[in-house]
């Protein structure tokens, strides 16, 4: 099938409420044994790239809110291009949209999407935070959409087989999962004034559903994700991964019943607000989740040399997951492998191999069949969820010094109290004094409802399981329980 190139580079704004207002359509059309699936990729910075990649034979339309990247990717290439992606959404000859635009656009995106009839490919997290997420988790039944989330080691056969070596018992019974971030991020600096923002984008598009404020960062793009009000740090960026990974393998299909976060911004000043020195426990009985977070290398001195390839490492596992069983554990190093040892460090199995993330999504959405897909939205707003969950206990924390947390940590498990005794050591060893009273942030200690999602007892962390949304980009209301069927 061929195309003609066709520019239509436009950015007016919608009335406010358009996106959620758009009915339900049936499957644009049935598709015959010569035609191919027709995808649009909205959002051409980071991992747009790899969105037009995996869809390069089925790519027809691009769209993205800075006319600049829009051209460069857009160059040579035969496809239609919009700036406003609900301009987008109104063209009939798109079936696809494959969404990897910041953190705080994807749900509003995506349940857009869904509305008008598209099935949905949409970049991890799913959401900005938990209560969007949920939303987008019902459009997929609300619009009968098949949405896949972006967790791409949902399709490594390696791991499969790895979680069910785990899961059938051949190790004892599980005990906990340990998750780790452990990648370099450097300060990202501070401006004595705001940046100024380069005509080539719609600002007010780019902000969408998010405060619009002057930003005092010296980059507009990718450096969103340290910044909460865009973005969910390096827990909700990279360890997503690994955050779904660890649930995977625990089998827990709920947000966790409790979570508690320790942690900060430590190693310099800048205009971030997210941590890069973090450690959260998601409280499942049984078998708890932990998720460590580093930025900062190993040890002061590879700060100035080679910061990237002097990271922690945990057990085998600098960005990876480790599940412990009764009798052995299993190593997660990547997407794509994984190890079981016993407990005295003897490899007893090993998997190698990847999927094709993308393939998979084309073949549920060719079959019109969600049950098809490797990573369901539902999976992707869990993990995700685990990720805002613990980045709101941070952010409702109280600085306190290295001798409070110690006291505090003294009523916590030997698990939790081990994994922030190393973080105190990952951040001595670069020279971050905890001693100071403001060094480091305990944060709250939120009880949740898993099943509904909601929030016990503490009114300020249930206002943010959502957030105020802009006139124009409000999120619609689809669901308010995760116990809606």
């Amino acid at each position: 099938m061929n195309y003609s190139r066709r520019t239509i580079i436009k950015s007016g704004v919608l009335a406010a409420g358009t996106a959620a207002a758009l009915p339900a359509l049936s499957y644009g059309r049935i598709l015959g044994s010569n035609e191919k699936i027709r995808a649009a990729v909205v959002g051409l910075n980071g991992r747009g790239r790899s969105h037009m990649d995996g869809f390069k034979d089925n790519l027809v339309a691009l769209c993205d809110c800075d006319e600049n990247i829009l051209n460069q990717r857009a160059k040579d290439r035969d496809v239609e291009t919009y700036v406003d992606y609900r301009k987008l959404l109104d063209q009939k000859s798109v079936d696809v949209v494959s969404i990897a635009t910041p953190n705080h656009t994807h749900s509003l995106i995506g349940i857009a999407a869904a509305a008008a009839g598209k099935d949905v490919y949409c970049e991890k997290p799913v959401s900005h935070n938990v209560w969007e997420g949920r939303q987008l988790a019902e459009s997929a039944k609300k619009y009968d959409r098949v949405i896949q989330c972006g967790t791409q080691s949902r399709s490594s056969p390696s791991l499969h087989k790895a979680v069910d070596y785990v899961q059938s018992g051949k190790l004892g019974k599980i005990k906990h999962a340990v998750g780790t971030c452990y990648k370099p991020r450097k300060s990202i600096g501070k401006l004595d004034k705001p940046l100024e923002i380069a005509k080539s984008v719609n600002y007010d598009l780019w902000c969408g559903p998010a405060e619009k404020r002057s930003l005092m960062r010296p980059r507009l793009h990718y450096d969103w994700h340290w910044d909460f009000n865009t973005g969910n740090g390096d827990m909700g960026n990279q360890g997503i991964h690994q955050m779904d990974i660890a649930r995977w393998f625990l089998g827990y299909q709920t947000v966790s019943p409790r979570v508690l976060s320790i942690g900060g911004r430590l190693g310099y000043d800048d205009a971030g607000d997210t941590p890069n020195t973090q450690t959260v426990i998601h409280d499942y009985p049984g078998a708890p989740l932990i998720f460590e977070t580093r930025g900062l290398p190993k040890a002061k001195e590879f700060q100035s040399n080679n910061w990237g390839g002097n990271m922690d490492n945990y057990r085998g596992s600098r960005i990876g997951v480790i599940v412990q069983c009764e009798n052995g554990y299993v190593v997660i190093p990547s997407y794509t492998s994984a190890m079981a040892y016993d407990n005295d460090n003897n490899q007893l199995e090993k998997w190698n191999g990847g999927g094709n993330h993308y393939q998979n999504f084309l073949q549920a959405v060719e079959a019109h069949d969600a049950s098809l897909l490797n990573a369901p939205i539902e999976e992707g707003h869990l993990s995700s969820a685990l990720c805002h969950t613990g980045g709101v206990s941070h952010q409702l924390g109280e600085s306190m010094s290295k001798r409070e947390i110690t006291e505090v940590m003294e009523s916590e498990s030997q698990l939790f109290q081990d994994s922030a005794r190393r973080m105190i050591d990952h951040l001595a060893a670069n020279g971050v004094g905890l001693d100071d009273d403001s060094a480091i942030i305990l944060g709250a200690d939120i009880k949740m409802n898993p099943a509904d999602e909601t929030v016990i007892g503490n009114d300020r962390a249930a206002d943010m399981m959502s957030r105020e949304y802009r006139a124009g980009y409000e999120v619609p209301r689809l669901q308010t329980s995760a116990t809606t069927s």
